[in-house]
């Protein structure tokens, strides 16, 4: 019942991008899956405010310069330099920090929008379940080796940085227990493609939520968009050809236009109303996760547990 239009309705309206997200001059905003819906949307939006820099990321700088030029035509003076980062790849992933650490003094705005959906089993190149290596790993390598210059940022005066998580309210079809991390480095085949997606939302929550309490100077937001219209169902429909006809009229009946999706993920970067640690829905409305996604302890297994299969991948 949390899906869809359901979960959407009691902010609906509440916040406005052109109107409510202030100034951001002299700001330096990074948004993975930067190049497509959400996360173009939102590079779209943010650059109306003029920060100094935004860091367009993609899983190819082709794909990356082809977004900028396109968000360039309606904000013409953005500064939007691409990205090339693959979520699934800690080498990707680790040339892609180094090149923001080279090149930026500041990072105040770090959004880890990008994910997958309902794909088929598999692993990614770092060895991991699929949806779980791309949504958690790859972002918590990523936020791990961009922390010093995030807390760098926290340090300076009036500094107000923010990490913002996108997770899902199907993180609520999770697998028993959360995280099944005895099989998180096979495909897990014999989960449902939606369990592994809702393992993978879970950890995200987890993730910001422990991150929130170890890092309080940083603001860790953990926000679901609603049900938007965008590529990331299409495997979803694929997976199976009796899911096709279902999905196809939820989300014709129930999902909100990516102008509309963004609200939340935008108002998570910039209202003051938005507390670290907290799990949002749309617009800026403050719910309750499944029992696994807010137990403390499982949230600190995972970020310890993720902290020992990412040793030595520095910079």
């Amino acid at each position: 019942m949390g899906l869809g239009l359901l979960s959407y309705i009691p902010g609906s309206g509440r916040f406005n991008p052109d109107k409510e997200i202030p100034s951001l001059k002299g700001k330096t905003i990074l948004v993975t899956g930067g190049n497509s819906g959400l996360g173009k949307q939102s590079i779209l939006e943010l650059a109306k405010h003029e920060p100094a820099l935004i860091w367009l990321a993609a899983r190819s700088e082709s794909r990356a310069q082809a977004a900028i030029d396109d968000i360039l035509k309606t904000v013409p003076t953005a500064t939007i330099k691409p990205l090339d980062l693959d979520l699934a790849s800690f080498p990707s992933v680790k040339a892609a920090a180094a090149r923001v650490l080279a090149a930026s003094d500041r990072l105040d705005i770090l959004m880890l929008n990008a994910g997958i959906m309902a794909t088929p089993p598999g692993l990614t190149a770092s060895g991991y379940e699929l949806q779980f290596g791309t949504n958690h790993m790859g972002h918590a390598l990523l936020t791990k080796l961009l922390l010093p210059l995030l807390l760098k940022t926290a340090a300076l005066p009036s500094a107000d940085v923010r990490v913002v998580v996108l997770s899902s309210e199907a993180h609520r079809m999770l697998p028993r227990g959360g995280i099944v991390f005895d099989t998180i480095k096979t495909p897990q085949e014999s989960m449902f493609t939606a369990t592994r997606y809702g393992q993978s939302k879970t950890a995200n929550i987890l993730f910001a939520s422990e991150m929130a309490r170890r890092y309080p100077q940083i603001r860790t937001v953990v926000v679901h968009p609603g049900a938007v219209a965008t590529n990331l169902t299409t495997p979803f429909s694929q997976a199976n050809l009796l899911l096709r006809p279902f999905v196809g009229v939820y989300f014709a009946v129930f999902a909100v236009t990516v102008e509309e999706g963004v609200k939340n993920q935008l108002w998570a970067c910039v209202s003051d109303k938005a507390r670290s640690g907290v799990y949002y829905t749309p617009v800026g409305w403050e719910k309750t996760p499944e029992a696994n996604a807010r137990d403390e302890g499982l949230a600190k297994r995972l970020w310890e547990w993720t902290e020992k299969e990412l040793e030595g991948e520095v910079v």
